[in-house]
């Protein structure tokens, strides 16, 4: 007798979380977010997008259960649910544009009221782990093979002050009423200043160095053009923020070993498990072509790889034109649809953050989430 089991019954998906789930200690809502936040800041994220804790019950509120997933949708709430998840990290935030209302009648707002209704709160990164080291564009380079890594826009410090954005330098003697001008300076909001003693042509000055803010330049500037001396000696640069070392939106890949577009192509199939991919050729090129560098952005990548100088571009999607303007200057372009570049990501991440907690939660992925779209 042959028995037929549907792994998509809700039973069998509680029996599923059950024997995967040893026995674990609760860790709090709060603690377990501020471990995600350090796992990949925040700050990473792009401005537009909408990431971190976006949906939380009311506390206290214990989580055993970290349910990972790339969309979730309806189907892959009620997986989440018969897992008894305390917390979902969807890739992409479910909430992006502000809901006016909670009702009944939008799939995304009746995502939230069963979230609340069952205390589960909703967590999402987005594009923090696109630009993290290791995160979700390092993921996808590897489908090329072997290859040297950098990112195609490099992530800037959060630490560094973001209201000083101005150097302002100039010379200033004694005769010219140091302590007054610097004293002057130090009212103007926004800026700070350090001196250096200076001696050139037998004699003796200071020399000042201010950073200061787009607003305090303009008061800063009224101050030292009453000196005509300090003025001829002003030097103004614009400051920009230490790059992040491996951090950023996308990445361009060199291939340790140079090979055939053909063989690049079916390397990415196999490695993302797709049968099937569309590919678009560039201006003369051909399937053995050789491919020696690579631009990669998981999801939708043609703002980040526009104007990139690459053999290929791989990506999610792209526009007809966007590609179109690719293949025109030679560049060939591989299309996996959109979460088919990130998806994977996740049963490495599952791995990475159950070492991380301790083992102290249960880190599940979906098996109902997938690309909507498909090949028939």
């Amino acid at each position: 007798m042959l028995l037929f089991v549907n792994r998509a019954h809700p039973v069998f998906l509680r029996i599923r979380c059950l024997l995967d789930s040893p026995s674990r200690s609760l860790m709090e809502l709060k603690s377990l977010v501020s471990s995600l936040n350090e796992f990949a800041s925040l700050s990473l994220a792009e401005s537009w997008d909408n990431v971190g804790l976006l949906v939380e019950p009311s506390p206290p509120h214990t989580v055993n259960t970290l349910f990972l997933t790339n969309d979730l949708t309806e189907e892959v709430m009620e997986e989440a649910l018969s897992c008894k998840a305390g917390l979902i990290l969807s890739y992409h935030p479910p909430i992006f544009r502000p809901l006016k209302r909670i009702t009944w009648k939008s799939w995304k707002e009746r995502l939230v009221i069963q979230a609340l209704e069952h205390r589960v709160a909703i967590y999402s990164p987005h594009t923090a782990y696109d630009a993290v080291p290791h995160g979700v564009n390092d993921w996808l380079a590897k489908g090329l093979g072997t290859n040297i890594t950098c990112p195609l826009q490099p992530s800037t410090s959060p630490s560094y002050p973001s209201d000083r954005c101005h150097r302002v330098e100039f010379s200033i003697d004694h005769s010219q009423g140091q302590d007054s001008l610097l004293t002057a300076l130090q009212g103007i909001p926004g800026m700070s200043f350090s001196t250096l003693p200076v001696r050139s042509q037998e004699n003796e000055h200071v020399r000042v160095i201010l950073n200061c803010s787009q607003k305090a330049l303009l008061p800063v500037m009224g101050l030292l053009s009453k000196d005509s001396l300090v003025y001829e000696s002003l030097e103004i640069s614009g400051l920009q923020k230490p790059l992040l070392p491996n951090t950023g939106m996308g990445r361009l890949c060199t291939l340790t070993e140079t090979a055939s577009l053909k063989t690049v192509v079916e390397r990415i199939k196999k490695y993302l498990g797709l049968p099937h991919l569309r590919l678009a050729l560039g201006v003369g090129r051909t399937l053995d072509t050789p491919i020696t560098v690579a631009a990669v952005c998981a999801g939708s990548g043609s703002s980040v790889l526009q104007g990139v100088e690459a053999d290929l571009y791989l990506t999610g999607e792209m526009s007809h034109h966007e590609v179109l303007d690719a293949v025109a200057k030679g560049t060939s372009v591989v299309l996996c649809e959109h979460s088919n570049t990130e998806r994977g990501f996740l049963r490495g991440l599952r791995d990475t953050l159950a070492a991380r907690l301790e083992n102290k939660v249960q880190v599940v992925v979906s098996e109902k989430d997938r690309d909507p779209l498909e090949v028939v």
